[in-house]
């Protein structure tokens, strides 16, 4: 799919024994500019900084918190805090607190909290995205997948929609299905080298394809493409006969590839290999910030 448009289509789910039902909550945050102590709850959460001095007491406590609705949703696997943001064009969270609430041990869990705000530049919708450290990427795929169906919750849409989204990645245009799933137009792949960016040498008109990166003593073969956000494909390494995923320690050489100096703005990766048939490619991808991921739909588009 080195031109053509690049289409992602699956069924978004949610992340609850009843699938038919999102996952509703309410979390309790403390007021920006008001400290509170840490404390424990049994129905609710608060992502609070340490107050100094004395203990506040547990009405005062629960005065300076306010309290933060969401959905849960997940995509592939992939999931997420869905916030309705629609009222302003500031998060309702800090990425500081996006982080806390996305913690697995003492949160909520999720891969990334999701606002849904405001349209701007003539589209229906803004889409902004802080990952579980905190950080924002341009865009994610199953990320706007899971969008589409909250909006189509939200606003309570019936049969097949589409609209238009506003990410730091451009316009992105999903389309809900009259089943429910969400199908989404990722674009046409970005290959030019300076564009994605990296600093690899571009091996074929400005591209960088099959290219030489060492990574923990390795020399792997790369291939660089940019789906709104910079990705890297490999298919394995010089000193391996066959890239075998399962003895991958993703946790440990996917931030290495993520960091790596000729990734100027880090980078998603993909670790590809073919079934014994070659009848299919498997993929698992490590991206910004997060672990690996059954499915990056990003991802899977520029492994194609």
């Amino acid at each position: 799919m080195s031109s053509a448009a690049a289409t992602a289509f699956a069924g978004v789910s949610v992340a609850t024994p009843n699938l038919t039902t999102p996952f509703r909550g309410r979390v309790r945050l403390p007021l920006r500019g008001v400290s509170a102590a840490p404390r424990r709850a049994v129905a609710s959460m608060a992502v609070s900084a340490p107050r100094s001095g004395a203990a506040a007491s547990f009405l005062e406590r629960r005065e300076s918190e306010r309290a933060l609705h969401f959905v849960k949703y997940q995509g592939l696997g992939n999931d997420f805090i869905m916030v309705d943001n629609r009222d302003s064009s500031v998060p309702k969270v800090t990425p500081e607190e996006a982080a806390k609430l996305c913690d697995r041990n003492f949160g909520i869990g999720a891969d990334g909290v999701i606002f849904v705000m405001p349209g701007v530049n003539d589209a229906d919708y803004t889409m902004r995205i802080f990952n579980s450290d905190g950080s924002e990427p341009e865009m994610c795929g199953n990320g706007v997948r899971c969008f589409a169906r909250f909006i189509g919750e939200l606003e309570n849409l019936q049969g097949t929609h589409s609209f238009t989204i506003h990410t730091g990645a451009g316009k992105i245009i999903p389309e809900i299905q009259s089943d429910g799933q969400v199908k989404v137009d990722m674009g046409e792949p970005i290959l030019s080298g300076a564009d994605i960016p990296t600093k690899l040498v571009a091996t074929k008109n400005k591209a960088v394809i099959q290219a030489e990166l060492a990574v923990e003593g390795l020399t792997w073969h790369v291939t660089c493409v940019s789906m709104g956000n910079p990705h890297c494909v490999t298919f394995g390494a010089n000193e391996l006969k066959t890239l075998q995923i399962d003895d991958l320690k993703l946790s440990e050489i996917g931030p290495k590839f993520e960091h790596h100096e000729m990734f100027p703005a880090r980078t998603n990766t993909g670790f590809v290999s073919l079934t014994p048939q070659n009848a299919s490619l498997g993929t698992w991808c490590w991206s910004n910030s997060c672990l690996w991921y059954w499915c990056l739909c990003g991802g899977c588009c520029s492994c194609s």
